[in-house]
């Protein structure tokens, strides 16, 4: 039988790869670019048109770091590395040689795929529930990273409930690490051989919260899974339910939660037979449910069974033991990640130790993913640190810390705040004084104070 021939034109065959959603990159012999595809915009922000014809070196280190392409030229083989993008979009480029008859190098062609950053396509598709297996391999989770007194008492108090079946209720500011801390409490109990489940309340749609907790059986509703589905309190049987977000929970479902914790027994949507099950509770939220239930938006009998025990995470700002270990970790972390040897000046390290982190640990993790991977240089400088860091929180309140400061320490600590972030951006004593309005020598006295002598 003769083969069949599938024929496509060189126009739609150059449309379907502008489309494609994975980035398309190549380059010449001579480090040119020579084509790139319209998935540009999503990782850097600017269209095509305006990278092809330019050198490598005109874009490397601006729009992404620890690049694989020097890599490539040496060793003409395939390499494939975890970047990061000047939008910070968490990338992974896997970049291919074609070589000539003679084995030279003739065209380089990249893959790069964003499937570990939360785009826009991944929102779409995003799945609130989580369901971990303790025997899996997961070695940071089994982490708590911490040098304060503080964490060292929550995490003692963790160890004396986590065997109890009572619910715990976990307090905090986002990014203070309450579901890695439910996570820690599960695998460190006698349930760590079954499930821990996860649920953020806050992503599901309200109508269906109830049958994503409970599941519902055949023909419950319209549109409904014809075999019935089995809800997140019964797959966690034996194991760990942890409801983040458990502010954001309607109030008409409270109730049935609350009886549920109460008896451990539950009915689906749509049945009408109960069933019984094994399942610790534990709850995180950044709101305070007191105010809520104060202001009739929150059960006080649920939230009364939520708080049995009830544990207060601290924000980063409020440990700074923590802030150190956490920077050290995160820096060993990231350089075995990207396969560099960066280590931190003591001014850079002081800007980040003065630093207020209103994201808190999560903030720290990312802030030093960005620095490691886009720092052209093995030591960090002042210069290395993201702009953000050096702005002034306009909300800050100077006087909540409990210190007793002098009027003119206050200033000076606004001040040094101000010199630092211009400092930043201009590098010079020169660029300081002219944009600040002061003389040089000035200027240069007050990087010398606040910057050079850290």
């Amino acid at each position: 039988m003769a083969e069949k021939s599938f024929k496509m034109n060189a126009k739609d065959f150059k449309e379907v790869i502008d489309n494609l959603y994975d980035e398309i990159m190549i380059f010449d012999d001579d480090y040119n670019l020579i084509y790139l595809n319209n998935a540009s915009m999503r990782h850097y922000g600017i269209q095509k048109t305006e990278f092809i014809g330019k050198k490598f070196s005109d874009l490397d280190e601006v729009y992404w770091g620890n690049s694989t392409l020097p890599d490539v030229y040496q060793k003409k083989k395939i390499v494939a590395k975890r970047q990061l993008t000047n939008l910070g979009v968490d990338i992974i480029t896997i970049s291919v040689p074609i070589l000539d008859d003679d084995g030279n190098i003739k065209y380089v062609g990249q893959n790069v795929n964003d499937i570990y950053y939360k785009n826009e396509f991944d929102e779409k598709r995003q799945i609130a529930s989580d369901i971990f297996d303790s025997n899996d391999n997961d070695e940071e989770a089994e982490l708590f990273i911490y040098g304060s007194e503080k964490m060292s008492a929550i995490l003692s108090m963790v160890h004396k409930i986590k065997n109890i079946k009572s619910p715990c209720l976990i307090l905090g500011e986002t990014g203070t690490g309450k579901s890695h801390l439910a996570k820690y409490m599960h695998q460190n109990s006698k349930r760590n051989k079954n499930l821990f489940v996860s649920l953020n309340c806050a992503c599901m749609n309200p109508n269906l919260l109830e049958s994503e907790l409970f599941g519902y059986v055949k023909g419950a509703f319209t549109g409904a899974n014809t075999n019935g589905k089995q809800g997140l309190v019964e797959i966690a049987d034996g194991g760990t339910l942890f409801l983040d977000e458990i502010s954001e929970i309607p109030f008409d479902l409270q109730a049935k939660l609350l009886q549920f914790i109460q008896n451990q027994e539950f009915i689906p949507v749509g049945g009408n037979q109960s069933k019984k099950v094994n399942t610790k509770i534990v709850t995180a939220t950044n709101r305070s449910l007191k105010k809520m239930v104060e202001q009739k938006a929150f059960r006080e009998d649920l939230y009364f069974r939520l708080n049995t025990f009830e544990i207060t995470i601290p924000p980063l700002r409020e440990r700074i033991e923590d802030l150190r270990v956490l920077i050290d970790y995160y820096l060993t972390l990231y350089n075995k990640w990207y396969y560099r040897k960066c280590t931190i000046s003591k001014e850079a390290l002081n800007v980040l130790l003065k630093y207020s982190w209103p994201g808190n640990v999560r903030e720290v993790a990312h802030v030093l993913e960005k620095i490691i991977v886009l720092t052209k240089n093995q030591e960090i400088m002042i210069g290395d640190l993201p702009k953000t860091l050096f702005e002034l929180n306009n909300k800050q309140n100077y006087l909540s810390d409990g210190e007793d400061r002098s009027l003119n320490e206050l200033m000076s600590e606004v001040e040094k705040k101000i010199i630092m972030e211009c400092y930043n951006k201009n590098k010079t004593s020169v660029g300081v004084a002219k944009e600040l309005k002061i003389s040089q020598p000035k200027a240069y006295r007050l990087i010398q104070k606040y910057i050079a002598d850290e």
